[in-house]
């Protein structure tokens, strides 16, 4: 009972403050703590330096594994030999992830007695003639005290194990990235109904490095948007889902063809009208009808465009207006545009390449395009898609419309209203939009029954292969779901 009052106490004064501010990473005593680390783990763990590790750890030791249980010194060198050095064929090894590193000294009438390091830490499964294999992510806080001059490890907490089987984190994801020739990455993980992780790696340009506030295009994301804004209405009683839209709109070049009576907003926010995805892919460049709406499925940006000349007809405001004004402003998306701001948007937006490593020009749409080109950041889309997953902005019906499967794709996969749908089996689905443009890849999952959800934006055009590797790391068994019902 008192080890654990006093690894609790401990545990109280980190949470409420007491302690002093982590101390900056290039202070002496980061740097040494970080060295004891390294060294403590490198020598004793990894390579199985069991008199080293004796000797670097207190008489007292207490450790707290939150699947391992409580043990004290004895137990946890009988541990280490067995489970850690048992097996020289299949070796488990730890490394520390250096940017999550935090130090926080302890004094005592002025004199440094001793710190608390935290940070994360992953194992790997070294197999002979394999190379190291990711087996799992998880959470430490160490207390480290002077002896005698030295450092002894006397606490050590080690918890928030996530599955070996689908880490949180992919394996030397810089240098994947690199392999793959892929620029930037910006990632969001949603746990929980919450944004729990943003990551941007790699560079915003030739010249800069890419912060955690960049903003991407991210190209065809932006139809899940739209379709929201849309649907925010519909809730609102503003719109109807079902209204023939020639009431508001009708293009000219469809103007003599009957069938465009029959278009609805349902109809087009699941992929339904008869149109190809662009008329200017057709021969003529116009828009026409390539079956009959309503029978059967085809992807059309032209679909979104009709929609939102008919809502800015209706309304008498652009498409970027009602966003902001029923979706944007709400949700505290400050940094998400339909249309290019110089002033705000040019010193942040991430640049695109192809696979050559050419830098395309950057879109600077003057008017929303309710299909493409939305400029945001992983942290606004985040938001956006947790607002969707909690059904923050629709009524309760139009909530349920939009989650059903309104036209099958393929099999086990549908399209809802702006969302795609993936069937995962046991009344689970996953709802999930893509998007691809010249220097983009994006895509993105919410899993609404266990509430998780992934952003994954890149700027290149090959940036497609780094989704594999993070949904199934990220989404674990829901992912490789996904994967298999994707290669189908």
């Amino acid at each position: 009972m008192r080890k654990q009052f006093g690894i609790i106490f401990l545990i109280f004064f980190l949470s409420i403050g007491n302690l002093k501010a982590q101390i900056d990473k290039n202070s002496p005593i980061f740097i040494e703590l970080k060295k004891q680390d390294s060294v403590f783990f490198e020598r004793g763990f990894n390579n199985c330096d069991i008199p080293y590790l004796e000797k670097s750890i207190d008489d007292g030791l207490k450790f707290y594994h939150d699947n391992g249980g409580f043990q004290d010194k004895k137990l946890f060198l009988e541990r280490t030999k067995q489970n850690i050095c048992g097996n020289p064929n299949q070796k488990p090894i730890r490394k520390v992830i250096e940017s999550s590193l935090e130090v926080f000294p302890l004094y005592n009438n002025g004199e440094l007695y001793g710190a608390i390091q935290s940070g994360e830490h992953q194992f790997f499964i070294r197999e002979k003639g394999k190379g190291d294999a990711i087996g799992g992510q998880a959470k430490f806080t160490t207390v480290w005290t002077k002896k005698d001059g030295n450092w002894m490890m006397s606490d050590i907490l080690s918890y928030d194990h996530g599955d070996p089987n689908h880490s949180k984190i992919i394996d030397n994801l810089e240098q994947f990235l690199k392999d793959n020739h892929i620029p930037t990455l910006g990632l969001g993980v949603i746990e929980n109904g919450k944004l729990s992780q943003i990551k941007v790696y790699g560079k915003k340009n030739e010249k800069e490095s890419a912060s955690y506030n960049i903003l991407f295009n991210v190209a065809s994301l932006t139809k899940p948007v739209t379709a929201i804004t849309v649907l925010r209405l519909v809730s609102l009683g503003k719109w109807n889902l079902d209204e023939p839209l020639y009431k508001y709109w009708t293009d000219p070049d469809i103007a003599n063809d009957p069938r465009n009576k029959k278009l609805t907003t349902r109809l087009i926010l699941s992929h339904q009208t008869g149109f190809s995805n662009w008329r200017w892919m057709n021969k003529d460049n116009k828009l026409n009808f390539e079956f009959e709406p309503g029978t059967k499925y085809q992807y059309s940006g032209e679909g979104f465009e009709y929609l939102r000349k008919a809502i800015e007809k209706k309304f008498h405001k652009s498409l970027e207006e009602l966003a902001k004004e029923y979706v944007f402003q709400p949700l505290g998306m400050n940094d998400t545009s339909y249309i290019w701001n110089e002033k705000k948007d040019a010193g942040r937006i991430v640049v695109g390449y192809d696979k050559y490593g050419n830098a395309y020009d950057i879109v600077k749409n003057k008017t929303a395009n309710a299909a493409d080109d939305l400029v945001t950041s992983v942290e606004d889309f985040s938001k956006f898609l947790i607002s969707v997953m909690n059904n923050d902005l629709l009524s309760n019906s139009v909530f349920e419309a939009m989650k059903t499967n309104q036209v099958q794709t393929k099999k086990d996969k549908y399209f809802g209203l702006g969302f795609e749908i993936y069937d995962l089996g046991n009344g689970e689905i996953a709802l999930s939009h893509g998007g691809s443009d010249k220097g983009v890849n994006t895509i993105v999952f919410i899993l609404p029954k266990t509430k998780q959800g992934l952003v994954i934006f890149t700027n290149v055009d090959g940036g497609y292969n780094a989704y594999r590797p993070l949904i199934k790391t990220y989404l674990g068994s829901k992912g490789d779901k996904i994967i298999a019902i994707e290669t189908k």
